[in-house]
């Protein structure tokens, strides 16, 4: 029976027109990610599925896809995306089910989870070791440079055994910064389940500061390379009928001002009209933004700000180019046809005040005009067009030759009379191969590139095909001002050779240089660009050191043609904070409507992590440029020390971020199946003694070496210092007894002051509202230490007598001496800026010694900042898995270690650290009772006796409580201890306040 129905089952799907891929027959796995979920609901609603689709279905043996839900949105250009993969394996026996997505080769993964047989399996990001072979679990993430079948797309996959009658749920989240071409940005989603499936739903948000324009939903697209449509539903319109593209089937747009939503939801019936291999295609939106002339757009949010320049109505600047093209047999047949085509194409474009020339190369190299670049004349065009025919195919491949003598041309005519010195000048490079006649080595031949380039133009490289030297392409264009492009070896290369060359045809610019205000801005991305091409975009980002400065002055300096242009504006934060929150409100609520609306309660928590990750969207627009230009910079390393520095600074931002990157692995636990194809028993895990006495709040412990292990025994060694500044990582150290002071500003915040000498602790509250600044330790004189603490909202819990709560957010320590460095500390993450820059998360445990500053991070727990060995701080980080709407992730700070603290030392506790305090007592007056006075440097404060918690509860101390804002306690008033910005060390200007 069972060899009958295999013999009838292709019967069937021909009969009912469907093909083996509506099974979803998907193959093993190799991969690439990173997450961070909780408990979720398996429940999904049924939906009405075909009888016929049912009962190919339910005859096969491996699990299908049930359920498959995008949802995308877009704030100001930068795109979150989160998909939701069910499968349910129908039988009794356990069976692998793998989740396969293809993602945009520019994104970076930022979560995955999978969750089977009701537990959740969470994969985490780490630094990658070197030329490590990889396990099982440890998916790869493709170097810059390696071949793959889809230059645009990375593919994302994972296998999982799945028990028998279950369900698996695979959480997949990206993002990625849309790059402007040609006037339009472009969001690609791919739609390529492998079968039919019941339940399938995308959606794409786009939420921005200016008004969207020029939007389009493209027809199905099957190749991001050839840019065909797919489906019946598509059909192409005839030839030299000018149509606007059809919708996708089912697709519906709703677009406001700034607010745009796309849905597309076809059932099983309207995909098999598409496609019945489930390979549906690529989900195409493309738009634009309003543009107003002047300096670009702003956008400020959590002390970190994005600028985005486009201008617009500029003259072309004039160009100077040499094409080198490869004529080695290698390029005989469609390759060179197509490459002649465009060519032809390119040359009507060329403008009247262009210069250009021709090179090609295969064993020997050809100059078309040997004495140097001419004008565009129709004489000169036409003689170009007979040399581009007469190309023929044959023998090798001499890229060094051939970049060498085209630079030649350009750098002598670039030094002759004729050259105008505000033109663009470039080399447009293609090839098909690798290099095998003249120098071959890579090094080599990038040495001479330099060398021959002087710095004086910039080199565009394109490869065609899978048997080139893309590396090799990318370091010649990175290292030289210009960008490489791949093309499929099926692709239609004219199309994408003429693309390319659209987008640098036209240069507007030159020698853009982007400055900010002096001492205002810290890690700014590249503000430099050599060339600014119509239609393309350039985007900046950065930190501001005092965020509650007014305004934020911006210059642009860039030549055209004979003119030097100079743009400058004064930018008003506050305003452009505002605005900035609002649409992020408006995004983030449409995430998180959007992904509950995915189809199954199992997404809504999925939907408040994506809408907390996109409230810091503009900190994660800074992260994302960093760690690309951290990964360009590595490219172009001239020697080991300096690609081993980028690739750790990239590293450190790929964990902070939680972005899987070429310089990072991802490692995520399989569940283990038993042969009955049940889950095998989750581990039992027994409490050490006294474990659950505090266990959010352990304090590292120097002398444990010991290094962290993962489940499986084996070690890690996890580097995650920057060049001089090794940071050595520990496992949670055995718990110990240790020891700090109560003076401490902690909770609401909540201050404790002990004074050992006088045998007293005194308390106090400071009501500060939301993005206050508090000076918590003023020593900049003498010790050279300040630390300030910055104030978050959050509404007061039921009953409360409060209207709202406040709590520290971050803490930054600054020391001046013997030279400046700084430790930022937020519940997520520790930014150390001593001898580099380094950024720590806060879920790892690890300790790095800058010099000055050292620090020790326990992994979820706490934070101890150490300064010259006598001053010590420790930071408590309070997070909330599942948080109430009153709660907020937040910090504790302590001090630990005063000695090295001076006498003058200030700041609302460190005023307090030399000084010692008294207690006397008030007779009855009338019918009043006794009372407490506290004497504090010849001051009478009354207090009352208070009983505190401490150290996140696990302690109780009792005080003597001041009210009124510690009035009469600290020296002046409460508001003479707001600090401009979290790196003001402002000396403390005030008198007392004797009495």
């Amino acid at each position: 029976m069972e060899k009958k129905s295999k013999m009838l089952l292709p019967l069937l799907l021909l009969l009912l027109g469907f093909s083996a891929g509506v099974l979803g027959q998907l193959e093993d796995s190799q991969f690439e990610d990173d997450v961070d979920l909780a408990d979720f609901d398996l429940n999904i609603a049924p939906r009405r599925v075909p009888r016929q689709v049912k009962t190919v279905i339910t005859k096969e043996t491996k699990p299908h896809i049930q359920e498959l839900s995008i949802k995308t949105t877009i704030i100001s250009r930068y795109a979150f995306t989160a998909v939701y993969c069910a499968l349910l394996n129908r039988h009794s026996a356990a069976s692998e089910g793998v989740f396969q997505f293809q993602i945009p080769a520019n994104a970076y993964v930022s979560n995955f989870t999978m969750i089977i047989g009701g537990r959740v399996y969470q994969s985490e990001v780490k630094p990658k070791e070197k030329r490590i072979k990889q396990e099982k679990g440890k998916p790869e993430k493709k170097e810059p440079g390696d071949t793959s079948s889809d230059p645009e797309v990375e593919v994302f996959r994972m296998a999982a055994k799945i028990p028998g009658r279950n369900r698996a749920v695979f959480l997949l989240t990206y993002e990625e910064l849309l790059q402007r071409r040609l006037g339009r940005y472009e969001h690609v989603t791919s739609l390529r389940p492998m079968q039919l499936v019941s339940r399938l739903s995308l959606d794409v948000t786009i939420v921005d500061h200016s008004p969207i324009t020029d939007l389009e939903v493209l027809p199905l697209r099957n190749s991001k390379s050839n840019g065909k449509s797919n489906g019946a539903a598509n059909t192409a319109t005839a030839p030299n009928t000018p149509a606007k593209p059809k919708l996708p089937i089912t697709t519906v747009i709703k677009n406001e001002k700034n607010v745009c939503q796309i849905t597309f939801s076809p059932n099983i019936t309207q995909q098999a009209k598409i496609t019945t291999s489930g390979i549906l295609g690529d989900f195409v939106v493309r738009y634009d933004v309003q543009r107003d002339t002047g300096i670009g757009d702003i956008q400020v949010l959590n002390g970190h700000f994005v600028h985005y320049f486009a201008p617009k109505d500029l003259p072309a600047v004039p160009k100077n180019v040499v094409f080198v093209i490869d004529t080695s047999a290698s390029m005989l047949g469609t390759k060179i046809r197509q490459t002649k085509d465009a060519l032809f194409t390119i040359l009507r474009d060329l403008r009247p005040g262009d210069n250009f020339n021709f090179v090609s190369f295969s064993n020997k190299i050809k100059v078309w005009q040997p004495n140097g670049l001419v004008p565009v004349t129709p004489l000169n065009i036409r003689d170009a067009k007979k040399f581009i025919y007469m190309l023929m195919p044959t023998g090798g491949t001499n890229i060094d030759g051939a970049i060498r003598t085209g630079s030649s041309l350009l750098r002598e005519y670039l030094s002759g009379p004729d050259s105008s010195p505000n033109s663009v000048s470039l080399i447009i490079f293609l090839t098909d191969g690798r290099p095998t006649v003249g120098e071959i080595q890579s090094a080599a031949i990038l040495g001479n590139t330099r060398s021959a380039v002087q710095e004086k133009f910039c080199i565009f490289t394109i490869g065609i095909g899978n048997d080139v030297d893309y590396r090799l392409l990318e370091r010649m264009a990175l290292e030289n001002c210009g960008m490489m492009r791949r093309i499929n070896e099926e692709a239609d290369a004219s199309a994408m050779l003429k693309g390319f060359y659209n987008e640098i045809g036209t240069p507007l610019l030159s020698d853009i240089r982007i400055n900010y205000t002096e001492n205002s801005v810290q890690y700014v991305t590249q503000n430099l660009f050599t060339n600014y091409f119509n239609g393309s975009e350039i985007v900046i980002a950065g930190k501001l050191i005092n965020e509650s400065a007014e305004s934020l002055h911006v210059q642009v300096t860039a030549s055209n043609n004979d003119k030097s242009i100079i743009l400058e504006t004064d930018v008003p934060l506050r305003r452009r904070r505002i605005d900035t929150e609002k649409h992020v409100k408006v995004a983030t609520a449409a995430m998180a409507a959007g992904v509950k609306a995915l189809g199954s309660d199992a997404t809504q928590k999925l939907g408040v992590a994506l809408g907390s990750v996109a409230e810091d969207f503009v900190e994660r627009v800074w992260g994302f440029l960093s760690i690309k230009e951290g990964l360009r910079s590595r490219l172009r390393s001239q020697t080991s020390k300096e690609r081993e520095d980028h690739t750790q600074q990239a590293a450190n931002l790929s964990m902070t971020y939680h972005f899987f990157t070429p310089v990072t692995n991802m490692v995520v636990e399989k569940p283990e199946v038993l042969a009955d194809g049940t889950m095998a028993p989750a581990p039992t895990i027994t409490p050490e003694a006294g474990e659950d006495a505090s266990p959010a709040n352990e304090l590292p412990d120097d002398t444990d070496d010991r290094k962290p292990q993962t489940p499986d025994g084996k070690l890690v060694n996890q580097a995650l210092s920057l060049s001089n500044a090794i940071g050595k990582a520990e496992r949670r150290p055995a718990k110990k007894s240790i020891t700090f002071s109560k003076t401490s500003a902690d909770g609401d915040p909540h201050f404790v002051v002990e004074f050992p000498l006088s045998k007293l602790t005194v308390c106090f509250n400071i009501n500060g509202e939301p993005g206050h600044i508090l000076g918590l330790v003023s020593d900049h004189k003498d010790s050279g230490v300040t630390v300030n603490g910055k104030l978050i909202g959050a509404p007061a819990p039921p009953g409360s007598h409060k209207q709202q709560r406040t709590y520290f957010s971050t803490i930054t320590i600054v020391v001046d001496k013997p030279k400046r460095a700084y430790i930022e500390v937020t519940p997520k993450k520790v930014i150390l800026d001593g001898r580099d820059r380094i950024v720590l998360p806060c879920h790892s445990t690890v300790s790095v010694d800058s010099g000055v500053l050292s620090v020790a991070i326990v992994g979820k727990s706490n934070v101890t900042v150490t300064v010259r060995e006598n001053i010590s701080f420790v930071i408590l980080l309070h997070q909330y898995k599942n948080p109430a709407p009153y709660q907020r992730d937040h910090l504790g700070f302590y001090i630990s270690n005063s000695k090295g603290l001076s006498h003058s030392c200030h700041g609302l506790l460190g005023q307090f650290l030399h000084e010692e305090v008294g207690l006397a007592e008030l007779p009855a007056q009338g019918d009043t009772k006794p009372s407490a006075v506290l004497k504090v440097k010849n001051r009478s404060v009354p207090v009352v006796q208070k009983s505190r918690r401490i150290y996140s509860g696990t302690q109780s101390v009792d005080c003597w409580f001041a009210r009124n804002n510690a009035a009469k306690l600290i020296d002046g008033e409460y508001q003479d201890y707001l600090m401009s910005h979290m790196f003001d060390t402002g000396d403390w200007p005030h008198g007392t306040n004797r009495v």
